[in-house]
């Protein structure tokens, strides 16, 4: 068949590996210069950044897309743990280093919050529970077919705990404020605030602390190249710099779409894959005519996920206080989610992300140099935003905020700046308001109610990346692949 791929994000990558590998002529198609879609990097005069994600879990998913390609991932890809996983720091001045590491994990434990030493243990027994139930029932399902969901699954899905939120559950198991923080966190690694989402995304925590994480040697960008390797290497054939202007409709066949408009001509296809954002392709890349009036409004009501302000900092000094991945909490995390959830603003004392990977990778900065990624949870892009004239100030409020929490001289030792805001993603990616994980899932039914990975009006177009099913993150991404090439198998059987 001749398949057509819109965006070289990494679902799209791995697509065309996965399909070019069985014999189908593919043309993936990219609007910018560079394959990787939000996973990208900045090189500024001898610093380098990634500024996408900045965690690999699961790696597994990799290794089982390079094995359906016919190759092995260690001669593209090298990943090492990550030890400790992250570096808490609080705003009461506490500092809790997450180890992998059982043994040393306790100990800090007993240092930080030795009366829930044995509540992370059932915490994360629970966490480990909700994987079982969820991995093969949900995640790696494709979900779209009565077929896909087994009568024999259904006890496993009755135990998800999809009726409390994260929050509550949470605060269930913890008494020590630190540490009820700690594991709220872990929704925004879908753009979900942990006092909406469903408490099955208590699952992310044993995915990270317990299967690992790590990082990709030579930085995680090279997670993108290696997949547009792959697909190279299997047959594939990937073109940056051309934009798709519009999926057409079949008017011969019902349910079926033509190929895709690139620059006023048609190219054909037998079938297309999006990996743009799912409301982009629905409300922006189909004529306004292909889905009903009722279903263009349901799917611009899809909420996003939040966005994120970003900032790039290449610094004349190196600072013992950071690890490879830190977190600055602020001191109320609630207010901070209602700020971005509920009145759709930057947080006045936002919870600080900080890579550092010149700490694990020297070359990412010149000697006696770092290289510090910023992120801060953000609101999605909307009317009255004025993004371009928050750039620079909210940057030098973030810088002096890490000043005040021990990073003295930040703000002087600062070589190289740049900003990426929520208008930023929204322009370079057509995310859907600027979000970078897609769709949220802060109502109990939205983790399990994301746009699926074949559309529900054309038979031969299919979508994948962290708008679709099973969600946003490097691995849920490369299933949404996974679970395109398992539907295109059924699909091509019947044509």
């Amino acid at each position: 068949m001749k398949i057509s791929i819109i965006g070289a994000g990494l679902g799209g990558l791995a697509s065309a590996a996965i399909l070019a590998a069985r014999g189908h002529a593919v043309d993936l198609f990219e609007k910018n210069d560079h394959p990787g879609g939000k996973m990208q990097e900045v090189r500024i005069n001898g610093f380098r950044f990634d500024t996408g994600p900045s965690l690999l879990t699961m790696p597994f998913v990799i290794e089982r897309i390079f094995e359906l390609c016919g190759k092995k991932t260690e001669d593209y890809l090298d990943w090492v743990p990550v030890e400790p996983v992250c570096r808490y720091q609080f705003s009461d001045g506490v500092v809790f280093n997450n180890y992998y590491d059982a043994g040393k994990n306790r100990n800090e434990l007993l240092r930080v919050a030795p009366e829930d030493v044995e509540a992370w243990d059932e915490f994360m027994d629970y966490s480990a529970d909700l994987y079982r139930h969820t991995s093969e029932t949900f995640l790696f399902n494709p979900l779209q077919r009565p077929g896909d969901f087994n009568l024999t699954d259904l006890p496993d899905f009755l135990k998800i705990d999809a009726f409390s939120t994260v929050a509550k559950r949470v605060d269930d198991y913890f008494s020590s404020p630190r540490l009820r923080q700690l594991f709220k966190r872990f929704t925004t690694y879908n753009g979900s605030s942990p006092y909406l989402a469903p408490a099955t995304l208590n699952v992310i925590p044993f995915v990270e602390l317990r299967l690992g994480g790590f990082y990709i040697k030579g930085g995680m960008y090279n997670l993108a190249l290696a997949l547009a390797r792959l697909a190279e290497d299997s047959g594939a054939r990937i073109h940056t710099g051309f934009p798709v202007d519009m999926i057409i409709p079949d008017p011969a066949r019902r349910k079926h779409v033509s190929g895709i408009m690139l620059d006023g001509s048609l190219f054909e296809s037998d079938v297309v894959i999006s990996n743009s954002d799912a409301t982009d392709t629905y409300l922006n890349l189909l004529p306004d005519n292909a889905i009903s009036a009722r279903h263009r409004r349901k799917i611009s009501r899809i909420e996003p996920s939040c966005s994120g302000f970003v900032v790039l900092l290449g610094i004349d000094k190196t600072y013992d206080q950071l690890e490879h991945h830190n977190i600055f909490f602020s001191e109320d995390y609630e207010n901070e989610f209602r700020a971005i959830f509920e009145r759709r603003e930057l947080p006045e004392e936002p919870t600080i992300y900080v890579t550092n990977t010149s700490g694990t990778d020297s070359k990412d900065a010149p000697s006696g140099c770092s290289n510090l990624y910023m992120l801060v949870n953000a609101p999605y892009t909307q009317n009255g935003q004025q993004w371009y004239e928050w750039t620079e100030t909210y940057a030098d409020h973030l810088i002096h905020t890490l000043e005040n929490r021990g990073l003295d001289g930040l703000g002087s030792s600062v070589i190289e700046r740049k900003v990426i805001t929520p208008a930023d993603f929204e322009r370079m990616y057509r995310s859907n308001r600027g979000s970078i994980y897609g769709t949220s899932s802060n109502t109990r039914t939205a983790a399990f109610a994301r746009p699926r990975n074949k559309s529900p009006w054309f038979d031969n177009l299919y979508l994948c990346g962290g708008s679709t099913h099973p969600g946003g993150g490097i691995p849920l991404v490369l299933q949404s692949a996974l679970n395109v090439s398992t539907l295109l198998q059924r699909y091509d059987k019947r044509v």
